[in-house]
Formats: C-alpha cells, sequence, structure tokens
C-alpha cells in the first residue's frame, strides 16, 4: 500500500463530456468548455491497457490441493534460480512485469497474485492475516515445484516484502537462496497505520473505464511510470454491475485487523533470516533502529534508490531488474551463479 499520497484526482478528464451534474450544484468540471483544436493523442489512448504477453512468456492458475483456493501466477525465463515476486496490498503480480521482461534474460521470474488480488480466488479473500498468506507461498511452491524446488529468492514490495520475510524466517523453504525487500520497514509501516483508513477512503473509488484508473493512478502520483501502470493497474480493478463502473478487486479496508501482524518484528526477522538480504528504499529516512544497527554491521546490502515512489519496481523497472541481478550474481545464487559482464564479485565469493 502506498502510504505516501493523500492526493486524488478528478476523475473526469478531456476525452469525455461529464454527467450532467444536479440542477442544485454548479458544474465544476475544468473540462466542462473546451475550446476547438487539432486532433491529439486522447487520454484513452495514451492510458490504453498494454498486455501483459510483452513482458512475461505465460500465466497459469495454480489450484491448492485439498482447497477451493485457485492463485494466478505469471511466469518467465527458462533456466537458472527462480525470483519469486509478492506484491503490495492492493497491486497484482503484474507489478513486476517490466522487470520481468529483463530479469528473464538471465534468471527464471514468477510473479504471484495474493490471496484477494489480481485473478486469484480463495475460499476467504479477505483474511490476509500473515500465517495465511505465508501458507499460501508455500502452497502455491509446493504446487509448482514439489518437492525438488530450484534455488528460490524472494522479492517482495511492502506487504509482499512483509510475507516475504515471514516465509524466509521460518525456514521452512530449504532451497531459499536469497531475499529482496522492497521498501517497507517496520518502524515507519507502524507508525502509517493509523493513517490507512484515511488513506485508502481518500482514493478515487469508481471509475467509468479501465483508461481513467490508469490515467488516475499515474496523475495522481501513485505510480511514475505510464507503461508500468498500463500493464499492472487493469488487473487491480474489477467491474461491478450494480454501479456499472470499475471498482478495486482488492478489499483492503475490509482487512485492518490484520495490518499490524504484517510489520510487528518485521526488522528482527529480515534481520535473523539465514541467506543473503537486500533492502531497497525509496528514502534515506526510513530505517529504524534495528536495521540502523544492522546495517553497520554488514548484515544486509541496502540501496536507496532515487527518484522513485513507493512501487520502486514499477516507477524504474530497469534499475529494479539490474538490482536483483547483481545481487544474484554478488551471491552466486544458483548452480552456477550469474555472470552479468562487468560486475566483479567479492573476493570472499571466489574461495
Amino acid at each position: 500500500m502506498d502510504l505516501s499520497n493523500l492526493t486524488s484526482l478528478p476523475e473526469e478528464s478531456e476525452e469525455e463530456q461529464p454527467h450532467e451534474p444536479p440542477r442544485d450544484k454548479p458544474m465544476v468540471s475544468a473540462f466542462a468548455s473546451r475550446p476547438d483544436r487539432p486532433p491529439t493523442q486522447s487520454s484513452s489512448q495514451k492510458y490504453s491497457p498494454l498486455d501483459w504477453l510483452s513482458y512475461f512468456d505465460r500465466e497459469e492458475d495454480v489450484c491448492i490441493s485439498g482447497s477451493n483456493d485457485v492463485f494466478h501466477v505469471y511466469m518467465a525465463g527458462t533456466e537458472g534460480p527462480v525470483v519469486f515476486c509478492l506484491h503490495g496490498g492492493g497491486y497484482s503480480g503484474l507489478s513486476f512485469a517490466l522487470s520481468a521482461s529483463i530479469i528473464k534474460e538471465k534468471v527464471r521470474i514468477v510473479a504471484m497474485d495474493m490471496r484477494g488480488h489480481g485473478k486469484s480466488s480463495t475460499e476467504n479473500d479477505l483474511d490476509l492475516s500473515i500465517e495465511t498468506m505465508c501458507n499460501d507461498v508455500f502452497a502455491v511452491l509446493k504446487e509448482i515445484y514439489g518437492d525438488s524446488p530450484p534455488a528460490i529468492v524472494l522479492v517482495g514490495h511492502s506487504m509482499g516484502g512483509s510475507v516475504a520475510v515471514h516465509v524466509a524466517a521460518k525456514k521452512e523453504l530449504r532451497t531459499l537462496a536469497g531475499l529482496v525487500v522492497v521498501d517497507v520497514v517496520e518502524g515507519t509501516a507502524l507508525a502509517s497505520l493509523v493513517h490507512m483508513q484515511k488513506i485508502l477512503s481518500s482514493r478515487m473509488q469508481h471509475f467509468r473505464s479501465i483508461e481513467k484508473a490508469i490515467e488516475w493512478s499515474v496523475r495522481g502520483g501513485n505510480l511514475r511510470n505510464i507503461d508500468s501502470a498500463r500493464v499492472s493497474v487493469p488487473t487491480t480493478l474489477m467491474y461491478d454491475d450494480s454501479k456499472q463502473c470499475y471498482v478495486y478487486r482488492a478489499r483492503l479496508e475490509e482487512t485492518e485487523q490484520y495490518w499490524r501482524g504484517w510489520y510487528e518484528g518485521l526488522s528482527e526477522k529480515f534481520l535473523s533470516c539465514p541467506v543473503p538480504k537486500l533492502l531497497l528504499l525509496a528514502g534515506t529516512d526510513r530505517l529504524d533502529k534495528a536495521l540502523t544497527i544492522g546495517q553497520m554491521q554488514g548484515k544486509f546490502q541496502m540501496v536507496v534508490v532515487r527518484h522513485t515512489g513507493h512501487a520502486i519496481q514499477e516507477d524504474v523497472p530497469d534499475e529494479f531488474a539490474m538490482l536483483v541481478l547483481n545481487f544474484i550474481s554478488r551471491n552466486r545464487i544458483g548452480p552456477h551463479g550469474v555472470e552479468i559482464p562487468g560486475l566483479r564479485r567479492p573476493l570472499q565469493s571466489q574461495t
């Protein structure tokens, strides 16, 4: 969940005439009267959806044995370790689409639609407890890879970052080889929870078209990369027949009872994970005391990614992909490591 933006934009824009307002209220749309002008690319074209097949290779529905739960995953790449991606609250697996087109050239990548998100369907979409989401990850990995999983690098953004840390801290995934956490820190996250309902309610709730939702996500500052938004935003929506508009797929405002459990104790769990760790942050002011000490002791690698918002993997997908690949190469993850030209390995990894 993006905690940094409380603004919303008017849903109306230039390519559509606004609905007639109630007679007792004045017209407030900035586009109520438009001057004639030469035709240009319309907003609906600029913000039209992009096909995920340009980035991932395939999609699959993973049916969980003994339940009616079905998790949707996007996959790409043919060899090497698996970068297993967990998105943030309100996002979907396609949050990693643009990065996947680069990552798949060196390793495999799988991005999962979490419970209550994207195209996944479960018996209880509102059970976003940390324990349930961890069990979902274990179940999906078991269904895909059986008892012989390849080397796994868990990558988690925001809520998905907390899930990745909890999964890693359980030490039950024997082929876990690396952990990448994207823009989530315990102290900052816990302090933000008191504002979360206000943030969620301040978002625009209804969209007459998918293009409108993509436009709002970019112009409102939630996402800064138009192409990424054009791929990822459509699967965060569903059509409400009763309201005849698009609404958010994830009902995050109804899951408040689980939020604190995502983040409490997160820093210590992260530091305790016995694998190489990378923390990617969008700002330098987000480290709490435990992480500050751990970073000074060299217990994990930290990179501050400049000029980006909360969704680093969407805003700067090329940079994000190279940070992940460099992390894999530096730590020789996989049967032979991943050779990346121009990257010198640390001496200790050559022994």
